[in-house]
């Protein structure tokens, strides 16, 4: 790639922007920890916001992933959460999701240029956000209503019921289902991580409401998923330029704290408050990557529209995503220090009673 490409590729940086990335790198990375995903919904389309190019934006984030998945998932693995063979099971497809999904962003710049690559990352966030956000969003309010914890869905027990060769048993998951079943949630995960850096919102709903494993198991195996195919993938997207090693240090360093605090919250809470967490984020990111569409339409001639009207878009396209990493932290912190306030009342009561007891 030569000095003109990359001049085009790598935006300047100064303190507000290096600012505003450790921030989104601190709130990805708690919300990775917390959810399973891998932030990228956060941070892809954080840097965007500042004008890095989609495949930049999608290739730094890619690179900053695995260690920062390796981090929490070592340290969910810990709490028990972890279902180590289920994730290596899927890394497998996932990193065959991942080349199939990088060349899949390749010929889109090649064919319709930056400005088409940004369209098409925006978009295909559009879809599966609120696709994926909508669904999760409705098991909430199930959830929420009748007070109990996720059960099994009927599409995952009919799917457990079929005895087709080979069959695994994943013991932390507590689920025995065909490896087929595994193979299409595992090559989505990596191809959607590897055009639009949101595998885990396919690979943590895959898990759960295809092969079974809960809300729990399932985001804590996905950083074992984001790891292996964040490694692989950042070689590929390293040989060819396209990591800029200036974000992926300033949000790796946010990362890093952000994740180890979001797992320590998964103990805390219960079930379906990650679940709501996903959703609420999600939606709300997916109503940011709308507004900032119709900029990219105009570079590609396909609409006129008035330029103050594509600056106002993308202030508002801005401040719906920094609107969307508040709300994520401040649901994970509040529920947090509910759920660890509700577990020191419990225990100084259980203390007044004993001593009631041995008085």
């Amino acid at each position: 790639m030569d000095l003109v490409q990359q001049s085009i590729n790598f935006i300047d940086l100064n303190w507000m922007n290096v600012s505003f990335l450790f921030i989104v790198g601190f709130i990805g990375g708690l919300v990775s920890g917390f959810i399973g995903s891998g932030g990228a919904f956060v941070l892809t389309p954080g840097m965007m916001s500042l004008g890095v190019p989609a495949t930049v934006a999608v290739a730094s984030n890619m690179c900053h992933k695995f260690p920062k998945a390796l981090v929490g998932a070592y340290k969910r693995f810990r709490y028990g959460q972890v279902d180590l063979k289920l994730g290596l099971v899927m890394a497998v497809s996932a990193v065959v999701g991942v080349q199939v999904g990088i060349q899949i962003q390749y010929w889109i710049k090649a064919t319709l240029g930056p400005a088409g690559s940004n369209l098409y990352v925006s978009v295909a966030f559009l879809a599966v956000l609120i696709t994926v956000g909508g669904y999760v969003a409705r098991d909430v309010k199930r959830l929420s209503k009748s007070g109990k914890e996720a059960a099994v869905t009927a599409l995952a027990s009919r799917l457990q019921k079929i005895e087709l060769w080979p069959m695994i048993t994943f013991k932390t998951a507590g689920v025995r289902i065909s490896l087929w079943f595994t193979i299409p949630v595992g090559f989505a995960t990596g191809m959607l991580a590897a055009t639009i850096a949101v595998g885990g919102f396919i690979g943590v709903p895959g898990m759960i409401y295809m092969v079974g494993a809960s809300s729990l198991v399932a985001s804590a195996t996905e950083l074992v998923i984001a790891f292996v195919m964040g490694f692989g993938g950042s070689l590929n997207w390293g040989f060819n330029g396209l990591i800029d090693i200036r974000l992926v240090v300033i949000i790796l360093a946010g990362s890093l704290f952000g994740v180890q605090l979001g797992a320590i919250g998964t103990t805390y809470v219960k079930d379906y408050m990650i679940k709501l967490v996903m959703s609420t984020i999600m939606l709300m990111v997916a109503f940011s990557r709308g507004l900032a569409i119709p900029a990219y339409l105009k570079q590609m001639g396909l609409i006129t529209l008035d330029d103050g009207i594509i600056y106002w878009l993308d202030k508002a396209s801005f401040f719906v995503m920094a609107a969307a990493l508040t709300v994520g932290a401040v649901i994970i912190l509040g529920a947090m220090f509910k759920a660890r306030a509700a577990e020191k009342r419990a225990e100084k009561e259980s203390g007044e009673g004993y001593t009631l007891m041995k008085a």
